[in-house]
């Protein structure tokens, strides 16, 4: 279905962009989320590298978000070559002692610097403020991730404060509905 201005097409399980496709995620992933979850450059801000075991485990409570909250991440592959660019979407997560709704992107280092962050937090934004009806969305990142950082910004997250999150400090940015602009 496209959107009111004929761009992006969306739906909950399913998004098109310019140059991605994303779909929810499924137990056919897995492989490409091992060799995600292998890759020591992705996975530096990412709690570092994970076994099998340990992306199974990360499927399973993913695909289990999915059935609890009708959204989660999606996993996103580029419309040309159908190759798998990178995982993102929308996370439930505790803060301290409240309930969040995270916006999440991590892309395969040969997608980086293009854009394709910007583009899968982007589209994730607008399924959470214009599909699901959010009220705001939040992101967080160790303070020297500068990239990631940068991505927020761009999608008009914005600086919140500083947060300890899995014993380590991290920066928060959030996006309130009515601060959310449609690109």
């Amino acid at each position: 279905m496209a959107d009111k201005d004929g761009g992006e097409m969306l739906s909950v399980t399913r998004l098109h962009t310019d140059r991605l496709i994303g779909t929810s995620l499924s137990a056919e992933d897995f492989d490409d989320l091992c060799n995600m979850h292998q890759e020591p450059r992705v996975m530096a801000t990412l709690g570092g590298l994970r076994s099998a075991e340990q992306t199974q485990r990360f499927l399973r409570e993913n695909l289990d978000h999915w059935e609890k909250y009708g959204y989660g991440i999606w996993v996103f592959r580029d419309q040309t070559a159908k190759r798998f660019v990178g995982r993102g979407g929308l996370r439930n997560v505790t803060l301290g002692d409240k309930n969040e709704v995270e916006v999440v992107y991590a892309v395969m280092a040969e997608f980086w610097n293009k854009g394709v962050a910007t583009e899968i937090a982007t589209v994730s934004l607008k399924v959470a403020f214009e599909r699901v009806g959010m009220e705001n969305i939040v992101a967080f990142t160790l303070p020297t991730n500068w990239p990631s950082r940068r991505v927020m910004e761009k999608v008009g997250l914005r600086y919140e404060r500083d947060i300890d999150h899995a014993g380590l400090p991290h920066v928060l940015y959030r996006i309130k509905r009515e601060k959310y602009r449609i690109a």
